[in-house]
């Protein structure tokens, strides 16, 4: 009895508060469907669905201690089920081998690749003797080389070159990015580059609502870098168009070692801003006239008016999945306004992070839908407990600088473990140069921005983009100013699968649960952190090519190429949380002779005429080949070449005592959609 008391004194005090666990357990459903090494069948998901649907007609019958569990359980399948049904929309064909040929498509996005080059998407593909049930939807090409002897792509023109082809890249290790997911999701069916001049085959086709806002992008961009040459236009257009393919890569650097790379991607800082701006105006234009004033909805019609604003500057910015997030979350707090409700609560956050995970499931796994949900989830609790503070004390002109500095350590603190989950990345001064910037974006550079936007039909575009560009000169110079202080970067390595679902479960346990439980997860995060700090790197990482190999040693990963396959490398020494350069570890594996791990020797080969004076291995030894080695050579040794990488993918080896335990990405990843290890990668 003091048990069924004591549970039902517990959900007791849930009322009104289970509002917020409801995306939580939709991420618990969408997360167990993508932690799957399977893809499940019909008859499992139609199980599933049957066993919700009698959840669903059960839980009104049962006592109030249980049905929120029961709840629980329906959201949670309703997750699954939701993650499947996506992942089987976007199903499209996918490349399984390298190509190299003709490459025609029609240019529906242009951006900057890691190493700045310029890179286009194209959809409408067509590839020589492919048929088109085979064609990729889209495809995205690196553009090297001559560009000045081409054309100069814009969206809808039709486009013909000569490429280099290849499906999109696994796991660079096992339990790494998996950018196979991405592309999947993305709709890439195939990556890769040309060096060849891109010709014109058809203009921008006419008529298309989403090529005609994509070409009035463009025009946009090239208005604001004519008025702001260099990064500060580029940084312009990123937060206006979302168009980044006009700043520079060391310009980006900065940014991210600053902390301030968030500026650049249109988020919810940016749609907030915008929508308060355009609604605080709005709302003083209608408090103008008596009339309007007095008998007008004043409250609702800023609320619309600014929801409208919001809806504009996401189809400028290009909808993409970030601006989407940003506008559900700002469309909710408006949303709420209209109907007298608080704007920003717990409840609007969940509200908001429901709708994105009903509509794109696969969010969840990706830095973005993590880092903004947390942040605003973080300070929309902080603020939501300093409502009940007397702050009477404080005088009125160092609220503001105060509330700034606040929700800048709280936004900070609350994506900081995220960011270095994700990019093994801790910025030491990013509360010190969000202080100093944060505030500029919301009292220059957006409004200057909303200025620029509403004069440009006029042609007096120009000054609102001056002093625009003055703000973002500030921010540029600060982001540099940080990024060359010494100690401004510091890197972790990589932490287990478990510990960012369990640093979320212990803080929306303290944010979310109501009664002396919730500090149960402290302890929740302090096991997450502990898990963390005892995170195992691989002894020996091989790529998925076998063109790298990369050994732990006292000094660091020892690489054996100085060169080639440089994102390998950079994201192995990220993942270790190295901040040495791929020519730094270089040095590290010996010349002239093996690779040793403990008694351990390792050989790799490069090249066809390495692995032909190849004659023979030694028992025990691991042989790493990029290009296929005769069978007969494997008798006494282990060997890694494309033959056998094609069927594991990238490989992992982990000290245990005196052997070493195989990992492969195959092996983590499982037989998914996404990456066809159930048909063998033809």
């Amino acid at each position: 009895m003091g048990l069924r008391v004591l549970l039902s004194e517990t959900m007791r005090r849930q009322r009104g508060h289970l509002i917020g666990w409801v995306p939580v357990c939709l991420a618990a459903g969408v997360g167990l469907f993508f932690s799957l090494k399977f893809e499940p069948q019909m008859p499992l998901l139609s199980g599933l669905a049957l066993v919700m649907f009698l959840l669903i007609l059960l839980v009104r019958h049962l006592p109030e201690t249980i049905s929120p569990l029961c709840t629980a359980l329906i959201l949670c399948l309703l997750g699954f089920l939701l993650a499947a049904a996506r992942t089987h929309m976007v199903q499209a064909p996918m490349l399984s081998w390298r190509y190299y040929g003709p490459v025609e498509g029609r240019v529906v996005a242009i951006d900057r690749s890691g190493s700045d080059a310029l890179r286009l998407t194209l959809d409408q593909v067509r590839l020589d003797r492919i048929s088109p049930a085979r064609l990729p939807h889209r495809v995205r090409l690196s553009l090297h080389g001559d560009l000045q002897a081409g054309i100069t792509p814009e969206p809808g023109l039709r486009v013909m070159t000569t490429a280099h082809l290849s499906p999109p890249g696994g796991p660079v290790e096992p339990d790494g990015f998996d950018f196979q997911r991405h592309a999947f999701f993305a709709g890439l069916g195939a990556v890769g580059y040309t060096r060849v001049p891109l010709l014109g085959v058809a203009p921008a086709s006419e008529g298309q609502a989403g090529l005609a806002i994509a070409r009035l992008r463009m025009a946009v961009s090239a208005r604001i870098r004519a008025v702001l040459p260099g990064d500060i236009g580029g940084f312009a257009t990123a937060i206006t168009t979302g168009d980044r393919s006009a700043i520079s890569g060391d310009a980006l650097q900065d940014l991210r070692t600053a902390n301030l790379a968030h500026l650049l991607a249109i988020s919810g800082l940016h749609m907030g801003l915008l929508s308060a701006l355009v609604f605080g105006a709005l709302r003083l234009l209608l408090a103008l006239h008596p009339v309007t004033a007095l008998y007008w909805p004043t409250r609702q019609i800023a609320a619309a008016g600014a929801l409208l604003a919001a809806l504009g500057y996401l189809a400028l910015s290009g909808g993409n999945v970030a601006t989407q997030r940003a506008f559900i979350m700002v469309a909710v707090a408006l949303g709420a306004l209209m109907i007298g409700r608080r704007a920003l609560s717990i409840r609007a956050v969940a509200v908001a992070a429901s709708i994105v995970l009903l509509l794109r499931p696969e969010a969840l796994m990706g830095p973005g839908f993590q880092m903004s949900f947390a942040a605003t989830t973080a300070l929309v609790a902080v603020f939501g407990w300093l409502r009940d503070v007397d702050l009477d004390w404080m005088p009125n002109w160092l609220r503001p600088a105060v509330a700034v500095f606040i929700s800048s350590g709280v936004a900070g603190a609350a994506t900081a473990p995220i960011a270095a989950a994700h990019f093994n990345m801790i910025a030491h001064y990013g509360l010190i140069a969000n202080l100093l910037c944060v505030p500029l974006m919301g009292t220059v550079v957006i409004p200057a921005a909303l200025a620029a936007a509403l004069l440009a039909p006029f042609g007096f575009e120009a000054l609102p983009l001056w002093l625009m560009g003055k703000g973002l000169a500030w921010i540029l110079g600060v982001a540099q100013a940080i990024a060359e202080m010494e100690g401004a970067r510091g890197a972790v390595p990589s932490p287990g699968r478990w510990v960012v679902p369990l640093l979320a479960l212990g803080c929306l346990m303290l944010i979310l649960w109501q009664g002396w439980l919730r500090w149960s997860g402290v302890l929740v995060v302090m096991l997450a952190f502990l898990l963390w700090s005892f995170a195992e790197r691989p002894a020996l990482l091989i790529a998925e090519t076998g063109t790298l190999v990369g050994a732990m040693t006292a000094q660091g990963r020892a690489l054996s190429k100085e060169r080639s396959a440089g994102f390998v490398a950079r994201n192995w020494l990220e993942n270790d949380g190295d901040p040495a350069s791929q020519a730094d570890a270089a040095a590290r594996w010996p010349r002239g002779a093996p690779m040793r791990l403990g008694r351990i020797p390792v050989l790799h080969l490069t090249g066809k005429r390495a692995a032909s004076a190849f004659v023979g291995c030694r028992h025990g030894q691991i042989v790493v080949s990029s290009v296929k080695l005769p069978a007969d050579i494997a008798a006494s040794c282990e060997v890694f070449d494309p033959a056998r990488l094609k069927e594991t993918g990238a490989v992992a080896l982990y000290r245990e005592g005196e052997k070493l335990r195989l990992v492969t990405a195959r092996d983590r990843a499982g037989a998914r959609l996404w990456n066809h290890w159930e048909r063998g990668r033809e």
